[in-house]
């Protein structure tokens, strides 16, 4: 069986461990944001205030030596604060376009759902295409290419919930939850060493990065898990409890999920364990569960795992 050469499982290796010298006690997190990365996805980061999402965006941006922005979401925050805004240069007699934090490879999108939809829509084409385009004229953005965006479920108020077409746009989402005891003391002795700024080194390059999407795109997976897959699709289509199924985006999150999943585990093939632990944080945020009816409302995470349960594992 085919396995990852060396070299790109260091890489890996070095990445996590940069991001957990940072974020403590959350290697299952930290791995699939860096899975996230590797798929070439964007990743939504969502859970409750102080434990941690903007410092794991952070530490994600910072473990890689490329061009980083962090922008905070509020509701006075306009497109072109996101995108750019053409100026008139009195030199050149012409208007200048003057590129916004978008132009970045790694874009930190704090508190996203603060924004305005108007705001939230600006990153719909360079999310799904890696171009922006600002009056009639096409920019493609740098690449690597990633948006981390982070957000809070229990405060509503002045917030905007995102669309079900935006969050299409995330390969992932997931929670960090609140750390362990033997992690938070450490979170706490940082801050008795005076140490809770920790600076992180950038371990993989612009290059690194293109390279591992590269080879995460070889992966291999059998026709018999593409079937697997694609059971498990439609069995969301067509659930009494779920509203709206995992579109064809959601299917092909899914297998690029799997494939850099498998990568990370030092394989060049696809296991239906990988196509499980995947459908969680790539099927959740996409499923628009049944709100009325006499039964009580299940949760996404419910449905899901009896669709897993139900459907049939290749052999």
């Amino acid at each position: 069986m085919k396995t990852v050469d060396t070299v790109a499982q260091d890489k890996m290796s070095a990445l996590r461990a940069a991001i957990g010298r940072v974020v403590k006690g959350k290697d299952e997190t930290i791995e699939l944001a860096v899975v996230a990365l590797i798929a070439e996805g964007h990743l939504l980061i969502e859970d409750v205030p102080g434990v941690g999402k903007t410092t794991l965006g952070h530490a994600l941006a910072r473990a890689l030596d490329c061009n980083f922005h962090r922008i905070q979401f509020t509701s006075d925050l306009l497109p072109s604060d996101v995108l750019g805004v053409s100026v008139f240069n009195p030199k050149q007699n012409e208007f200048e376009f003057k590129p916004g934090p978008i132009f970045s490879n790694i874009v930190l999108a704090d508190e996203i759902n603060r924004t305005t939809p108007k705001t939230q829509s600006a990153l719909l084409e360079a999310m799904n295409e890696n171009q922006v385009t600002i009056e009639n004229t096409t920019y493609p953005l740098p690449r690597p290419f990633m948006v981390l965006a982070t957000q809070n479920p229990v405060e509503h108020h002045g917030t905007y919930p995102l669309p079900e077409s935006q969050l299409d746009r995330f390969l992932m989402k997931i929670e960090v939850g609140y750390p362990n005891a033997d992690a938070e003391k450490e979170i706490l002795q940082r801050y008795t060493n005076g140490n809770y700024s920790q600076k992180l080194q950038p371990v993989l390059t612009p290059e690194d990065v293109l390279h591992l999407q590269s080879e995460s795109r070889k992966v291999h997976i059998n026709d018999k898990i593409v079937d697997y897959m694609i059971q498990v699709v439609h069995r969301t289509r067509h659930h009494a409890d779920i509203e709206l199924g995992i579109s064809p985006r959601g299917t092909v999150a899914l297998f690029r999920t799997s494939q850099a999943l498998a990568l990370v585990a030092g394989r060049g093939y696809v296991l239906p364990d990988d196509v499980k632990r995947a459908a969680f944080p790539v099927f959740e945020h996409r499923l628009g569960m049944v709100r009325s009816g006499g039964k009580g409302r299940r949760s996404a995470r419910e449905v899901l795992e009896e669709i897993l349960n139900e459907a049939k594992v290749p052999a």
